[in-house]
């Protein structure tokens, strides 16, 4: 790692909160290995002369509230930078899959995770190729089904195919406010319903999957009175162990994963059930791993890509 230049596609550093962001987790890790850091926004990413460029800054990094420091602005050829990671957020939108087409034509940069990999696999959809691991859960745009689907399950979990971070989830019982219903599609179009589950009291449990392999896993609490176990919805991390049937379905999808060219992903579970969400386009935790175990995961993920 001495030396060799770490590129990172990433979202404004000002707003990122280094007391629990992998982004950076793993952007210091580099960094103590002897790497620089070269950070920009997906908005800076161009082609001009035959080149992938970006603009951006080379940045010094601290485990602090003043976590970053610019050294100097740059536009530098992608193609000069070692390791490359795509770490922005979703929304799954038509600009990240483009900025997806501009890092196809990179030659010689391994790209964590794989931008071809990361457009062919929609994060809740794919977990349909699980579906036998899944609680009943259905893919649609029509609100005939979604009633249906109501009906038999008495309580349901709907959120958007390509949403993020718990935004747009909502619980769904009784009878349906079809006005409500119309706006919510018209809005996000596709939507993922699932029979809800009670065991999310108790936490949803996020696997680490690096390089195919099961590392480690947190549990994600939601606080009093929400569904939402998600940190930024108020979700507490806490220390939690891999249940024998949990790491099977892991190891299953973790293979599939290395195959299909995702090196770094996240697979959450409710109740030793899959609960639709499969991350492969910015997984998050390490450092809530490492804060709640010591564990230095970062350290098997540059260790791992070599």
């Amino acid at each position: 790692m001495k030396n060799k230049i770490v590129a990172i596609q990433g979202d404004n550093l000002k707003k990122l909160n280094f007391k629990n962001d992998t982004t950076i987790f793993l952007a210091i890790e580099a960094q103590r290995q002897g790497s620089k850091i070269f950070y920009y926004e997906p908005k800076n990413i161009f082609i001009k002369k035959n080149q992938i460029c970006a603009e951006g800054y080379f940045i010094k990094l601290y485990n602090q509230k003043r976590f970053f420091k610019f050294i100097s602005k740059k536009i530098i050829n992608l193609e000069t930078s070692s390791y490359l990671l795509i770490r922005q957020d979703p929304p799954f939108n038509m600009n990240y899959i483009t900025s997806t087409y501009f890092l196809d034509r990179l030659k010689t940069v391994k790209i964590i995770n794989n931008p071809t990999a990361i457009r062919n696999i929609s994060e809740k959809l794919y977990s349909y190729e699980f579906k036998e691991y899944m609680p009943p859960s259905i893919f649609t745009s029509r609100i005939l089904d979604i009633n249906e689907f109501l009906k038999k399950n008495k309580l349901i979990v709907i959120k958007p195919i390509n949403g993020h971070s718990g935004n747009n989830i909502k619980l769904l019982k009784g009878r349906i406010n079809k006005n409500f219903l119309i706006k919510y599609l018209k809005k996000h179009n596709y939507v993922m319903c699932q029979k809800f589950l009670p065991g999310i009291i108790n936490g949803d449990k996020r696997v680490f999957i690096i390089n195919g392999k099961v590392t480690g896993s947190i549990s994600r609490v939601p606080k009093k009175g929400s569904i939402l176990s998600n940190l930024s919805k108020g979700g507490t991390a806490v220390v939690s162990n891999i249940s024998k049937k949990e790491k099977i379905i892991s190891k299953l999808i973790a293979k599939k994963l290395k195959k299909a060219g995702i090196y770094f992903a996240g697979i959450d579970f409710i109740s030793e059930k899959i609960n639709g969400d499969i991350n492969v386009t910015s997984p998050t935790g390490l450092k809530n791993y490492f804060d709640l175990t010591g564990i230095n995961l970062a350290k098997k993920f540059w260790k791992e890509i070599r």
